[in-house]
């Protein structure tokens, strides 16, 4: 195989592109070098890049952030299991090409996937893209391949060991609290009051599902037509309460009335986009599931979105999130996250 360790010309930070090149050579099939590398906009945790060669081929590869990371997280590996034994099912995802473990190719794991064309609903500039009837289809989409992720049997794809099945609440209270007390940049009491809240009254869980963990419309990859050609970011996925899932998409769904705004810009609130209760009541009709108690798991899911954000946060003051910027109004956003998690409570009676 020729080295292209020449072919290195002002690769973003995270790549070494001589010996990342040779890997492709060796595993991606027909490759013309050089390839060109682009750091994606938009990723909050694992970096993600459009890898393009000279024939005009493309693929995406991840990698972890830069600099030091909290044990456990980023496992390249185990992120590329899950979506290759989800290939073969109904769910979309993009098809994968390889991982790499050997961190003298790149100074970290690395898993590359074909490049699946698309848009990304990031915000409402970006949702305007699609028509109101695709906004609505991507509305009923979000629903239905939700309800297909849970109906997946871990087992039968190869996944039953992915995780603990149960507890799965205990155990992300349990998680996210300990990242909040390692990550945190300040004290911010409420944080622990709702933990403690949550903590008290956890529904009982029923038969456990694969949960993706941050699924969300713009964790997903859109068809003009509003159709979703593949579900992105699959880091946090595991096994548990599927309806932990609804909840955090609840959070993120934002409707053109809400208060409270985890994504800025929502998309969701833009013309032809369903309001997150038809959301919920399609995945019930789809999923078959009681949705009865969404409540709580939307402020399981405030709560945890403020704890993640504020690990973002950290590894951004760090320094180690390659040359992403656009995080400084994350300190308040913590705030506001915590804030919305008790109100949520409160409405419970809790």
């Amino acid at each position: 195989m020729t080295n292209a360790s020449t072919t290195d010309t002002g690769a973003p930070k995270g790549i070494d592109a001589g010996r990342v090149t040779d890997w492709f050579l060796a595993h991606a099939g027909d490759v013309q070098p050089p390839l060109a590398f682009e750091l994606i906009a938009g990723g909050r945790s694992n970096l993600t890049y459009r890898v393009t060669d000279a024939a005009g081929r493309r693929w995406v590869l991840r990698r972890p952030p830069l600099g030091q990371v909290l044990a456990t997280a980023h496992d390249m590996a185990r992120e590329h299991r899950i979506i290759a034994a989800l290939a073969p099912t109904d769910v979309p995802v993009a098809p994968v090409v390889g991982l790499c473990t050997d961190e003298s190719v790149n100074g970290a794991p690395f898993y590359v996937m074909e490049f699946v064309e698309g848009i990304v609903a990031r915000d409402a500039e970006a949702a305007r893209a699609l028509d109101v009837p695709a906004r609505a289809r991507a509305g009923e989409q979000i629903a239905d391949v939700l309800a297909r992720i849970h109906a997946v049997d871990p087992d039968a794809v190869g996944l039953g060991d992915l995780g603990r099945k149960e507890g799965y609440v205990e155990r992300q209270l349990r998680r996210w609290h300990g990242q909040w007390e390692k990550s945190k940049t300040r004290e911010l009491p409420l944080v622990d009051e709702v933990h403690a809240a949550l903590a008290a009254r956890v529904p009982e869980q029923g038969p456990a599902t694969i949960v993706h963990g941050d699924y969300r419309l713009d964790n997903c990859l859109l068809r003009p037509d509003g159709t979703i050609a593949a579900v992105l970011d699959w880091e946090l996925c595991t096994l548990g309460d599927p309806l932990a899932d609804v909840g955090l998409l609840c959070v993120y769904w934002t409707d053109p009335d809400d208060g409270t705004a985890a994504l800025l810009d929502a998309a969701t609130t833009l013309e032809g986009f369903p309001t997150k209760a038809e959301v919920v009541e399609r995945y019930a009709r789809a999923s078959g599931r009681d949705v009865s108690d969404i409540g709580y798991y939307v402020a399981l899911g405030y709560w945890k979105l403020a704890c993640i954000l504020e690990g973002v946060y950290a590894r951004y003051k760090g320094g180690v999130m390659g040359e992403s910027s656009g995080y400084e109004g994350f300190a308040r956003q913590v705030e506001v996250l915590a804030e919305a998690a008790r109100a949520t409570l409160e409405e419970l009676g809790t």
